[in-house]
């Protein structure tokens, strides 16, 4: 009578036993996987550049700080015409009047009472042009223009805007570089490389091509465009 049951139980203990050693044997294939990292890069030449050209006038009366803003402003514009630079790309854009006695708690140090801060925008995709006129602009001084960089930086900004058509090819050196890696590690390992576990595409990074202290990006107009993604694949 005690036979059957010792016999069904003997059969259940087996069976869960084997299912137990394939689920293990299934984990430890699952486990077994690589990750590795492949990095695009590629040089590429800003396509837009923004160069704000910022200066100051001032005067006793707010006529005269506006007459010498404007003789400073048809300077610069002869500037740019001298350096081929298409006037139709130059916007005014930020103006302040300061008006130093308006301020009770400002102490009158005998200085002119009107201040007019200007900006001229030169927004162009002739980079080269807008880079050989940036390094003439010592000519506005020696003509008696003021300039000014109370605002920001004061020479041009370089722009990449071509990323989106470049980064189909970026993503696919990246994944066969990563993919090499990969294959390399499981030569080493005595293993074969198996299918695609996780992929991670990583962020695209726009970086300056000569990297020193204090260069930034945006001042130059050659960049490096990279990427890096990180992969795992299963090996068997």
């Amino acid at each position: 009578m005690r036979t059957l049951p010792a016999l069904i139980l003997a059969i259940a203990a087996i069976v869960a036993a084997s299912l137990v050693a394939e689920g293990l044997t299934g984990l430890r294939t699952a486990d077994r996987f690589v990750t590795v990292k492949g990095v695009a890069e590629r040089e590429v030449q800003a396509d837009l550049a923004l160069w704000p050209v910022r200066f100051v006038a001032t005067g006793d009366s707010l006529a005269e700080a506006q007459s010498q803003a404007r003789a400073s402003r048809e300077t610069i514009m002869a500037f740019f015409k001298l350096q081929a630079i298409d006037t139709a790309t130059v916007e005014l854009q930020r103006l302040d009047v300061t008006d130093t006695r308006a301020n009770p708690y400002q102490a009158n140090n005998g200085g002119q009472r009107f201040i007019i801060h200007q900006t001229l925008m030169v927004r162009s995709t002739d980079i080269e042009r807008v880079r050989q006129a940036a390094q003439n602009v010592s000519e506005l001084v020696d003509s008696g223009v003021v300039l000014s960089s109370d605002y920001g930086p004061s020479g041009p900004t370089y722009l990449f805007n071509g990323l989106n058509d470049i980064k189909p090819d970026m993503i696919a050196e990246a994944t066969a570089a990563a993919r090499e890696a990969a294959s390399q590690f499981a030569k080493d390992a005595r293993a074969d490389l198996g299918g695609m576990r996780r992929a991670n595409q990583g962020v695209f990074q726009i970086l300056a091509r000569d990297q020193a202290p204090g260069i930034m990006e945006q001042q130059q107009p050659a960049k490096v465009v990279r990427v890096v993604s990180t992969v795992e694949y299963y090996l068997k």
